[in-house]
């Protein structure tokens, strides 16, 4: 289906075919305000266009590819919004004022960003480092199958002490 500017216009199921995602799922985003549908039909049924497909790809690469929380993607998306925003109101004034507002705004928005990317920067990091130890400690265990110390000399003391 198109709208009236030839704009390819998609049902829910349609989208949810496309996208990989349960319209449960679907409706669930647009409840928590992450997605709005482009329009609607005159049988009032949700309608989506190409943005909302690129939308909802998005969120679902944060959610399962980066492991973002649904509040952390929609501060994500609520300050990409703000700034598109901001800037098209930046672009619109002259008033220095308004404009330091505006910049303030966004940067405190972009600091957000970072703030929420870092940290789940660092729990991925910390996660990679705990899997790399469990990867020695097997290491270890392999080592000592092929003749090397065991890798936990004192559960082999207490072993043999309480025999």
């Amino acid at each position: 289906m198109n709208d009236t500017t030839g704009r390819r216009l998609l049902r829910i199921n349609e989208v949810a075919a496309e996208t990989g995602l349960t319209t449960r799922a679907i409706r669930y985003y647009q409840e928590m305000g992450l997605l709005e549908p482009a329009a609607r039909s005159e049988g009032d049924y949700r309608l989506y266009d190409e943005s909302d497909l690129e939308r909802l790809q998005f969120i679902r690469g944060l959610r399962d590819d980066a492991g973002f929380s649904l509040a952390q993607i929609r501060q994500l998306l609520e300050d990409d919004t703000a700034r598109e925003r901001n800037r098209e109101r930046f672009r619109q004034t002259g008033d220095i004022d308004e404009r330091r507002a505006l910049i303030l705004d966004a940067r405190g928005r972009v600091d957000r960003q970072i703030e929420i990317l870092e940290a789940k920067a660092a729990r991925l990091a910390a996660m990679i480092e705990e899997a790399r130890a469990r990867g020695r400690h097997l290491d270890v265990h392999l080592a000592e199958l092929d003749g090397g110390p065991p890798p936990h000399p004192e559960r082999v003391a207490a072993a043999e002490s309480a025999r």
